[in-house]
């Protein structure tokens, strides 16, 4: 441990929540809006780690039955919907309905069957059923990917706390446009939120009995 997790560990920060006994993948808005050049959301890479990632998980959560939930963000053309958000994010407005951008990359199309949330803001929970879709299923833990780190993922993952579900944070899977926001995201997930774990507990995680 560096010295800031050995202060935080001594504050009485970033216990083990456990891993639930029940799991589900939530893909936080992993779309072409971060993919593609030509969007000003674009993180950097057209083909980057976490999208590889995710499509691990996501392979492996079909092959075991694992629930999958895919959200995304669809604002009304003019974005009026989005409220505060696009307004202290105008490049959100990329997701106004009808446009490339918000569409799944190929490997993480959503299956038929597959949960998809639309939202407008950033949590996954925010304004939607999702809490409600996870207690029918019988979940009481999210393995968590998706865009980015910093934003929408950190936003669902404290709704997720909040709504008494264990968030576990796959960091291999979670994209940002610039390392410092992710690290510091991840970090703080960690010690207030979430576990954060890597993609080979995650995809053991999800072929395990507890992830059915």
């Amino acid at each position: 441990m560096n010295d800031l997790q050995v202060d935080y560990r001594r504050a009485g920060f970033g216990a083990d929540l456990g891993r639930g006994s029940r799991r589900a993948l939530l893909l936080v808005d992993f779309v072409q809006a971060y993919l593609d050049p030509a969007s000003p959301l674009f993180a950097g890479d057209q083909d980057p780690p976490a999208l590889r990632a995710c499509a691990t998980l996501l392979d492996t959560a079909r092959r075991t039955g694992v629930p999958v939930i895919h959200t995304r963000v669809e604002l009304a053309p003019g974005s009026q919907d989005g409220g505060l958000f696009v307004r202290k994010v105008p490049a959100l407005r990329v997701f106004e309905r009808g446009g490339a951008f918000a569409a799944a990359p190929p490997r993480l199309a959503p299956a038929a069957g597959e949960t998809v949330v639309t939202k407008q803001y950033a949590s996954a929970f925010f304004g939607t059923n999702l809490a409600s879709t996870l207690r029918v299923l019988g979940v009481d833990a999210l393995l968590v990917g998706g865009c980015s780190t910093s934003g929408c993922v950190r936003a669902s993952v404290v709704d997720a706390l909040q709504h008494g579900f264990v968030p576990l944070v796959v960091a291999d899977a979670c994209l940002d446009r610039d390392p410092r926001p992710h690290e510091a995201a991840l970090f703080d997930l960690g010690a207030k939120y979430a576990d954060i774990v890597g993609l080979d507990e995650a995809t053991t995680l999800l072929g395990s009995p507890g992830g059915v």
